[in-house]
């Protein structure tokens, strides 16, 4: 079971240690699982024992039945001969590991499966030693295979860096391996391509599936400037990238060896397991000890050593815990330690920061306000082909929008802009000019274009005044947007028991107070300097609840480091944010929150449910055994039942979240998605 190897104990020869919050990992990056799970009783050296060596010792036991069937009893010698050999070849690697426990000053269940299968094959009943070590054989194998199944489905999300690179040298274009690249390399990247290298698109464009970054499942448009991740597939276009980061360093290296450190980290209940487990060996040999003076029935005590085996008991948190990981993974949520599985369940306090966690952190246009006579449509295509050679966030903003209205643009001339005012331009042979109140003033524009503004400056928003001709035509009102669907994420994190949810921010109390009011938070403050957050969280902890605090993982760091549980927002790309935080999300969907919350709650319900399993066993086997209901070969296939169900129960969680996915949500809402806040507002006017 290389689960349980993986995340129920502390192996002295790799010096695994146990780690809470400090994520001070030391994980081997080419660990070979041949550990022995001191309390599950399997030894995983073993775990991989060819099935080809498992089959023929069990074709010798089968063959031992048919002769006992099919011929007289003069051939019982035979039939012995024949489930002898097949014992010995089944029994020898379970016998084989009690023995290196025992040298290595280990009392395990590995030793309970030993003597059970020694005590068959001592009282000459070779038959029931076969088939008994078959079945713990076969139930040790399925284990192991289910685990590294999950495991596999972890490694797939993060093993998708190719093993080449195109790099282009002044020589032309050469592949090597990607180890071998370098910060500052150029590679070429084709459709189809997974990406080698983070890094900065030089020229072409392209879209990219990014889904095992940031869990986003539809692709995204790339152009110059725009940064890639490592092992995302680049679908259409060939590009140049500049790699920025390479190996280990990239966002997926570091992804990977976050998850992976994550497999290694303990739940409190683990820890607790792992202190009893060194009296449990003992306590079963006592009880076997009992049933043999009250019964002087070898059989029933052989029966008691097979069902006491506590596997399904010991796989009830690590399988979970894996498919939990897997899950959240898929979605792009990094947990770094498992334990936070279980204390986001506890979590009933929410802190968010405001710039970039609620509102998207860039400009939008907000509002198209044009003059009499003039379409929306006109005022956009003037003011943005006006700004189109800006590099203020403003020109990029009308630009977004145009592009996403379908608006072409006109190449503009004389282009000329002053910082911090505006610009001016020609544009299809008219003077445009483009800023503030005063830049229109100073060029000479008088009427008094103010009083059919609207808006309240002081709550965030951004103005700028179109003039063409020296009259105004209209002004443009931008803001930072607030995340279409942070509504929907608070009201259902309410939903999940969130008894208080707070925005603190360093922006303007107006500012803080509009964006509160658009997405339903009730408690707002705003200018906070950054331990002005940090003291707030404090206080709402003081007063008993278990916070999670929300940021971008960047200016948020010790207001993160402050709550029970950090969740960094956005963090593909970003070390900070992928270190500052217990959690990091790799995109800025508000929807993983509620989800992590369920996702927690789903996990510790099925581990609930396989500890029941897992005890109901030991529990109901022990007694079965003692009272003779059950035999050797009974029990062994009950200890097979057990840990099957158990893994199959977690098995569950790998699917969760599924209705994150736009595809699943468009279907069974039989509606389309919804557009952004801009395209939604303006492009009817447009019209």
């Amino acid at each position: 079971m290389q689960v349980t190897s993986l995340l129920s104990r502390e192996d002295d020869e790799h010096d695994h240690h146990d780690h809470d919050h400090d994520h001070d990992h030391d994980y081997d990056h080419d660990h070979k699982h041949d550990e022995s799970c001191a309390s599950c009783g399997h030894d995983h050296s073993h775990a991989t024992l060819p099935l080809a060596q498992t089959l023929i010792g069990l074709i010798f036991v089968l063959n031992s039945f048919a002769v006992d069937a099919l011929f007289s009893s003069g051939a019982k010698a035979v039939a012995d001969a024949s489930a002898m050999i097949g014992a010995i070849i089944l029994g020898y690697p379970i016998i084989w590991t009690a023995m290196v426990d025992l040298r290595r000053g280990l009392l395990t269940t590995n030793e309970l499966v030993a003597m059970a299968v020694l005590a068959s094959f001592g009282s000459a009943h070779y038959q029931e030693a076969g088939v008994v070590a078959f079945f713990m054989l076969l139930g040790q194998i399925i284990e192991t295979r289910t685990a590294e199944g999950a495991r596999a489905s972890i490694e797939s999300l993060i093993k998708l860096t190719p093993v080449k690179a195109r790099r282009i040298t002044k020589e032309g274009e050469e592949e090597v391996p990607t180890k071998l690249l370098a910060v500052g390399d150029v590679i070429r990247v084709r459709p189809g391509d997974n990406v080698a290298a983070d890094g900065i698109i030089l020229s072409g464009q392209g879209s990219f599936n990014q889904a095992n970054i940031t869990g986003e499942s539809l692709p995204v448009d790339k152009k110059p400037g725009d940064e890639v991740f490592a092992g995302t597939q680049n679908l259409t276009g060939v590009l140049e990238i500049r790699v920025s980061r390479a190996g280990e360093d990239t966002t997926l290296g570091k992804v990977r060896e976050l998850i992976l450190a994550a497999e290694k980290t303990k739940l409190p209940i683990m820890r607790i397991i792992d202190q009893y487990m060194g009296f449990y060996t003992p306590l079963v040999l006592v009880i076997g000890a009992l049933v043999w003076a009250f019964t002087n029935d070898l059989s029933r005590v052989i029966a008691v050593f097979i069902v006491a085996c506590p596997c399904a008991f010991i796989l009830a948190t690590p399988t979970a815990m894996v498919a939990a990981l897997s899950a959240a993974a898929r979605l792009g949520i990094l947990i770094k330690n498992v334990g936070d599985i279980e204390l986001a369940a506890k979590i009933n306090a929410f802190v968010f920061d405001k710039t970039g966690t609620l509102t998207t952190g860039k400009l939008a246009v907000s509002r198209l306000a044009p003059a009499d006579g003039v379409t929306p449509a006109e005022l956009l295509r003037i003011t943005a082909s006006a700004e189109k050679y800006s590099n203020h966030p403003t020109a990029k903003a009308l630009a977004n929008l145009a592009g996403e209205a379908g608006v072409p643009l006109i190449e503009p001339k004389d282009f000329s802009e002053t910082a911090g005012r505006g610009i001016s331009a020609q544009v299809d042979g008219a003077k445009i000019i483009v800023g503030r109140a005063q830049w229109l003033k100073d060029h000479g524009v008088t009427e008094d274009f103010m009083k059919s503004v609207d808006l309240n400056e002081t709550e965030g928003f951004s103005l700028i005044f179109v003039a063409r001709n020296g009259k105004c035509i209209g002004w443009v009102g931008l803001q930072d947007q607030t995340r279409p669907e942070a509504r929907e994420a608070l009201a259902e994190l309410k939903v999940c028991g969130a008894r208080r949810i707070a925005m603190i921010s360093g922006d303007r109390q107006p500012v803080a107070s509009r964006v509160a009011r658009e997405i339903g938070c009730e408690e707002v403050i705003g200018e906070c300097l950054p331990q002005n957050k940090v003291e707030f969280v404090r206080q709402m902890k003081s007063k008993g609840y278990r916070v999670a605090v929300v940021g971008d993982g960047v200016n948020d760091a010790p207001a993160l480091a402050a709550g029970d549980l950090g969740i960094a927002m956005g963090a593909a790309g970003s070390e900070v944010a992928i270190h500052s935080a217990t959690i990091a999300l790799m995109n800025n969907d508000l929807r993983r929150l509620p989800f992590l919350v369920k996702l927690s709650r789903q996990t510790r319900a099925v581990i609930n449910q396989n500890f029941m399993i897992g005890i109901s066993f030991v529990i109901g086997g022990l007694l079965l055994a003692a009272l003779k209901y059950i035999s050797p070969i009974v029990a062994a296939m009950l200890h097979v039942v057990g840990s099957l169900i158990v893994v199959f129960n977690s098995a569950r969680l790998v699917r969760q979240g599924e209705e994150l996915d736009p595809h699943v949500v468009v279907v069974e809402n039989n509606t389309p998605s919804k557009p952004s806040t801009p395209v939604a507002a303006i492009t009817p006017k447009l019209a």
